[in-house]
């Protein structure tokens, strides 16, 4: 793996969607990398996330759209490597409003890419995610990299959409590397509670009753900090092994189904065993265990917290009264006005 520039000369990496749930981790640590970072946000969920950073040496911030050549040309201007996660997150906010989430995550991620291209930026990394694969056609098995993609939503049709541009542009200056998230979960400057994890945890250190729909359908999970770790490696990796290249990001031993997530929530507040029912659901068009071997054995990469962690971690945020009001609207992308989600 690639090591950090020295400080005498450091690279700067452009970050878009830096105020986001995964943005507002990565901004930290490629600073701690001894990276500069330009992050760009158009701060439709605000920017609290990135307060930490506004007096650290290193940081500037531009508020702007990915969609506007003017802002996204002038944000590409000095800059080594970009890791683009700004976008519309998610599937119900990309069906509750999909003329948005064409121009954000297809158009608007295009214009990032061109870019990049024309200011001669090698280094691209693209935040995929694994809903790609939709549903598995071995309901025993696993899927992986060379599994065919089968998206079932328009936020995996937009996410395959921009992977296969990605990957079919041939030009061997450019060095896209797409990132196939696992279902993300834990603590950040941006805090959500509308992930599977994060809500059920919220639901019942608060005491309410949690109703959970299609229990035995699988996901894979992998923590907000591990997903970050992971852009950072995607920056640093050597081009041979990353260039033109689709990664799984997560650990195989994290696939769960839902009801598994909560008896691992129990465990840690048994006293609210008796709030959870189970309603039954015999299709679900999303059902996927994931492999993640590849980006283990080619980047070393692995994980360093697992589901229980992140239990752990929003118990003691809400408990501690850390988050007042954990069900705040800008807790969560399930917006019913136009957004723009990072």
């Amino acid at each position: 793996m690639a090591h950090a520039p020295s400080p005498s000369s450091p690279q700067t990496v452009l970050v878009t969607g830096a105020a986001g749930y995964i943005g507002s981790v990565l901004v930290g640590l490629l600073l701690d990398a001894g990276y500069r970072v330009r992050g760009l946000d158009n701060l439709m969920f605000g920017g609290q996330g990135l307060l930490a950073y506004m007096n650290r040496p290193g940081f500037e911030f531009v508020n702007g759209d990915i969609r506007d050549q003017q802002t996204v040309t002038a944000a590409m201007a000095g800059i080594s490597a970009v890791v683009h996660l700004a976008a519309i997150v998610g599937d119900p906010a990309c069906k509750a409003e999909p003329d948005l989430a064409k121009t954000v995550n297809g158009a608007g991620a295009r214009l990032l890419a061109d870019t990049a291209i024309d200011a001669n930026i090698k280094r691209f990394v693209f935040a995929s995610t694994c809903s790609n694969y939709g549903k598995m056609p071995d309901p025993t098995g696993y899927v992986e990299e060379t599994t065919p993609l089968n998206p079932v939503s328009l936020y995996a049709e937009l996410k395959v959409a921009f992977e296969e541009h990605l990957l079919n542009l041939g030009r061997p200056s450019f060095e896209p590397v797409c990132l196939r998230f696992a279902t993300v979960y834990g603590l950040s400057p941006r805090p959500r509670f509308d992930l599977t994890v994060n809500e059920f945890t919220r639901e019942l250190t608060l005491g309410r009753k949690l109703e959970i729909y299609g229990e035995r359908f699988w996901r894979p999970y992998c923590h907000v900090v591990d997903l970050a770790r992971a852009c950072l490696l995607a920056v640093e990796s050597p081009a041979e092994l990353v260039s033109y290249q689709a990664f799984n990001v997560g650990d195989t031993r994290e696939n769960y189904q839902k009801l598994t997530l909560a008896g691992l929530i129990v465990e840690q507040l048994p006293e609210t065993e008796s709030l959870i029912s189970y309603v039954s659901r015999d299709e679900d068009p999303r059902d996927y265990r994931v492999r993640f071997g590849k980006i283990r054995k080619a980047l070393g990469f692995t994980i360093t917290r697992r589901i229980p962690d992140g239990i752990k971690e929003i118990i003691e945020a809400l408990r501690s009264g850390l988050i007042v009001d954990p069900d705040d609207s800008r807790y969560t992308n399930r917006r019913s006005v136009s957004t723009t989600a990072t």
